[in-house]
């Protein structure tokens, strides 16, 4: 099965080897026809401590790093 990839804006870095990574999508509305924007936030593996507050990156995932990561940083968009 497939990987799935997202794109998005890092929010949060504070913790070791971790980065929460906010991905929005948008879509249109089914009865209002109005673009709506929902965003949720991925906690993401970060091995290196590379990416800080505001970059955006992709991430894909994976098998479960710990109780709240799925996801690990594949790249930068920047």
């Amino acid at each position: 099965m497939p990987k799935r990839i997202l794109q998005g804006t890092v929010t949060s870095d504070a913790n070791q080897q971790t980065v929460t990574v906010s991905v929005e999508r948008r879509f249109t509305h089914p009865v209002l026809k109005k673009t709506i924007r929902k965003s949720k936030k991925y906690r993401a593996h970060d091995p290196e401590n590379t990416f800080k507050t505001g970059d955006v990156v992709r991430i894909q995932e994976c098998a479960p790093v710990s109780k709240t990561k799925r996801w690990e940083v594949i790249a930068d968009q920047a």
